[in-house]
């Protein structure tokens, strides 16, 4: 987006081999940028991080072996007809974002939006190799309330807080609208009910930002695996009572976190942003597979929401 206010990138219709040529005469050439950003490239990949065999291990880190590994892939269906997610387009679209702008990822990261923002502390990116390209769909290692700070940003539509616009006007909107081939998918952003989206990284990591009652929750994560079905439902129970604590109430129910779970939630009241990150470590030392108890998280959410409406003249 910021790629694009700035003129670097003409359109997110323009095609992925304008910006690298060296995935010419692969599947990538007629897939856009719009198509990297909805995971509707058609190109085939196999996202399984518990498979040695998957794409997702097999291909390599440092940035020019990464090029020449996805412009080998199969086509798997014609462009923008199919939903595949795909962490090699994720660091695809940082490459094509590092190509149009000419510069390393975390200057521009710094100079156009960590620094105008005001973010309270330093972040790294990790890099392909020494001396290389960032990974452009993962690994910076930022602090909890910065994490959620990045949901106060695009809460706020891509604007500081005094209000200069660092993205296009209509940037959120259509990045947070649904894919043609995936209701629950737009720019990166995974969209859930009521108009709120989120931003989910394996281990449980999430930004997730609600609109409608201007509440940002961030958490770090810390799961035994990737992924898991029964982790990421404890997680949504989690969030959706938390909104619900901030938003209309403080009687709703929780179930519990996941073990490793560091959370953050911001609330906005008024005209003006108000910030506030709450001590939403609800860690024990339990085995890796167990449960903080219901009431232990009951207090901490309750503590953590309530404390929040408060710290900005709310009555919970």
């Amino acid at each position: 987006g910021a790629a694009v206010a700035d003129g670097y990138i003409a359109s997110v219709e323009d095609s992925v081999t304008r910006y690298l040529p060296r995935l010419a005469g692969g599947a990538y050439d007629a897939v856009t940028i719009e198509q990297l950003l909805q995971m509707s490239s058609g190109v085939g990949w196999e996202e399984d991080s518990e498979d040695p065999e998957a794409d997702v291990s097999q291909a390599p880190s440092a940035i020019l072996p990464f090029l020449d590994y996805m412009r080998a892939l199969p086509t798997a269906a014609p462009p923008g007809s199919t939903f595949n997610y795909s962490t090699g387009e994720t660091n695809l679209a940082g490459a094509v974002l590092r190509a149009a702008i000419g510069n390393n990822l975390a200057t521009y990261l710094s100079h156009k939006i960590w620094q105008p923002f005001g973010m309270a502390a330093d972040a790294n990116w990790m890099l392909g190799a020494p001396g290389g390209a960032e990974y452009g769909g993962c690994c910076i290692s930022a602090t909890l309330r910065d994490y959620a700070r990045i949901g106060l940003f695009a809460l706020a539509a891509g604007r500081t807080r005094q209000g200069r616009r660092l993205l296009p006007e209509n940037w959120m909107a259509r990045s947070t609208a649904a894919a043609d081939t995936n209701a629950g998918y737009g720019y990166f952003w995974w969209l859930r009910p009521g108009g709120a989206y989120a931003a989910l990284g394996i281990f449980g990591q999430m930004i997730w930002i609600d609109p409608g009652s201007g509440t940002v929750i961030a958490m770090h994560g810390g799961w035994p695996k990737a992924t898991d079905a029964h982790l990421s439902a404890h997680r949504w129970a989690l969030v959706e009572a938390l909104a619900a604590i901030v938003i209309g109430g403080s009687q709703a129910k929780l179930t519990g976190v996941p073990y490793g779970s560091d959370m953050a939630l911001l609330v906005n009241h008024g005209d003006t942003p108000t910030v506030l990150y709450g001590p939403g470590d609800v860690r024990r030392a339990h085995a890796p597979n167990e449960f903080v108890p219901v009431d232990e998280v009951v207090m901490a959410a309750r503590t953590l929401a309530l404390t929040a409406l408060r710290f900005c003249g709310i009555d919970g």
